[in-house]
Order: structure tokens, then C-alpha cells, then sequence
């Protein structure tokens, strides 16, 4: 099976991706999660640097994967601006950010 390169824009930014032939749809819902993601958290206004705004969407993305594993992959949510989440796991989801947060400004650099 060959790979085929999609442009795609993610935050205002171009990538090109790699997809096998057949998997458009399913990158571009991906793209799309991971776009609506970002924006929300640049949009929150806290954040700025756009490498911070990937990991902390990163990290949403995955709990919410987590917080919800009957959830088939690809499922489109009701709206980009809602996480989906209930008050609880939303609550823990803003703790674990906050925790994040304090964490980065105590190193100074992700990694």
C-alpha cells in the first residue's frame, strides 16, 4: 500500500503529512480533532508558545480517549468547543493542566 502527502493546516500552520492511500477521511477527522484541540486553548488566552499548546492538547485528547474507551475512533463530537467531558472529569482534566503548567514554568522548557 502507498503513502500518499496531504497538506493540512493545523493552528494557522501548514503540514505535510504522509496517509496511506484510503486513510484521508480518517486523517483529516484527526487533523480536525487536533486543530479544534488547539485553537480552543490558544483561544482560552493563558497560552501562548505553540509548542506548550500541543502537548496540553495532547494530553486533552488522550484523556478524553481515556475517559471514554467505548468511544469508537473517528466519531465526531458535538462540537469543537465542547470537550465532551462531565464536571468531574473535566474538574481533574484542569488540575492535571494546572499541575502541567506549574511543572513547565518551574523547568522553563519542555524537555
Amino acid at each position: 500500500m502507498s503513502n500518499k502527502q496531504m497538506d493540512v493546516q493545523i493552528m494557522g500552520q501548514s503540514y505535510i503529512l504522509g496517509c496511506p492511500e484510503g486513510g484521508e477521511e480518517g486523517l483529516m477527522t484527526a487533523v480536525r480533532k487536533v486543530d479544534a484541540a488547539m485553537c480552543k486553548i490558544r483561544d482560552a488566552g493563558k497560552i501562548k508558545a505553540r509548542d506548550r499548546i500541543a502537548v496540553l492538547a495532547a494530553l486533552n485528547l488522550a484523556f478524553e480517549q481515556l475517559d471514554s474507551p467505548s468511544q469508537p475512533t473517528g466519531t465526531a463530537t458535538s462540537a469543537p468547543a465542547s470537550s465532551g467531558l462531565s464536571e468531574d472529569s473535566e474538574a481533574r482534566l484542569q488540575g492535571l493542566i494546572e499541575r502541567l503548567d506549574r511543572v513547565i514554568k518551574q523547568d522553563g522548557q519542555l524537555l
